[in-house]
C-alpha cells in the first residue's frame, strides 16, 4: 500500500518474559505523514512504537524477533549504532518530562551531548527548535527560567523542541495529549500536522477523534495483532474488519 515507506515493519514479535505482547506485526509507514496507532489498553501500541527505536531493550526480560527497516536498513542488525538510531528516531512521552534545567538548556542538551554544535550555533538551534515547536514567541524573553515554570502544554511543546533539536527523521509520540487540557491539546494537534510536512510522525492515541483529526494513516491493534491498516478516512468510514468497526463504534475499548 505504501511505496515511499520510511519504516517497514516485518513480522515483528515482542515478548516481556513469557508475555507475548506483539504478534507478527507487519506494515509500512509513509514518510512525512502522520500515522496513528490506536487500540484498547494493553494491545501493544506503546510497545510497537518503542520497537522503532529499540527502547524496549531497556526493559529487563524483553525479547524481539522480526525486522524493522528505516531507510532500507534493518535496525535490529548487530552492527546498528543504537545511540545514533535514537537520535534519528526521537520520542515524546505521555507525560511532559522536561529536565530540571532552564528552558534554553533543555533544548541545548541534545546538540551538546551529540557534539552537533557549540557557541552561537547552539543559540541558533535552540531558537529554530522552539520556533518549530510553536513555543518561541511564548518563551523567548525567559529562556533562563526553569522549564518547570511552564504550563503542562508548554512543557510538552518544550519536550517536542528538545526532540527536534537533534535533527531527527522520525518523531514517536506516546499519547502526547493525554495529560493536557483541551486548549493545550488543540495546540499540540496543530503542531503535529505542521511537523508532518518535514518529519515522519507516529502517534499512539486512545482518542479516536484525535486519530481521525490528525493522522493520514491509522493502524488498529488488538491483543498484539495488527487488525487493520489503511488511510485514516478508509479506516473510520469503511473499516474492513468487524473488530475495527466495533472499536470505532465504542462497543469495547
Amino acid at each position: 500500500m505504501v511505496n515511499d515507506a520510511k519504516v517497514d515493519i516485518r513480522n515483528l514479535n515482542v515478548w516481556f518474559g513469557d508475555n507475548h505482547v506483539l504478534k507478527d506485526v507487519s506494515f509500512k509507514i509513509r514518510e512525512k505523514a502522520v500515522t496513528a496507532i490506536m487500540g484498547p489498553s494493553g494491545c501493544g501500541k506503546t510497545t510497537l512504537i518503542r520497537a522503532i527505536n529499540r527502547m524496549n531493550e531497556l526493559i529487563c526480560g524483553c525479547r524481539t524477533s522480526g525486522e524493522v527497516y528505516i531507510n532500507g536498513h534493518n535496525i535490529y542488525d548487530g552492527n546498528i549504532n543504537v545511540y545514533e538510531l535514537r537520535r534519528k528516531v526521537g520520542m515524546v512521552f505521555q507525560k511532559p518530562n522536561p529536565f530540571p534545567k532552564s528552558i534554553y538548556e533543555n533544548v541545548a542538551f541534545g546538540p551538546r551531548i551529540h557534539k552537533m554544535a557549540n557557541g552561537r550555533e547552539i543559540d541558533e538551534i535552540v531558537e529554530r527548535s522552539l520556533r518549530e515547536a510553536a513555543l518561541w514567541d511564548e518563551v523567548k524573553d525567559r529562556l533562563q527560567d526553569s522549564a518547570f515554570n511552564l504550563s503542562g502544554g508548554q512543557q510538552q511543546r518544550l519536550c517536542i523542541a528538545r526532540a527536534l533539536a537533534v535533527k531527527p527523521e522520525i518523531i514517536l509520540m506516546d499519547e502526547p495529549c493525554s495529560a493536557l487540557d483541551p486548549a493545550a491539546t488543540t495546540k499540540i494537534e496543530a503542531l503535529i500536522r505542521r511537523l508532518s510536512k518535514r518529519y515522519t510522525v507516529i502517534i499512539v492515541t486512545h482518542n479516536l477523534q484525535q486519530a481521525a483529526r490528525v493522522s493520514d494513516f491509522t493502524a488498529f491493534l488488538y491483543e498484539g495483532r495488527l487488525i487493520e491498516y489503511s488511510d485514516t478516512k478508509s479506516v473510520f468510514e469503511n473499516p474492513r474488519s468487524e473488530l475495527t468497526k466495533n472499536y470505532i463504534a465504542g462497543k469495547f475499548g
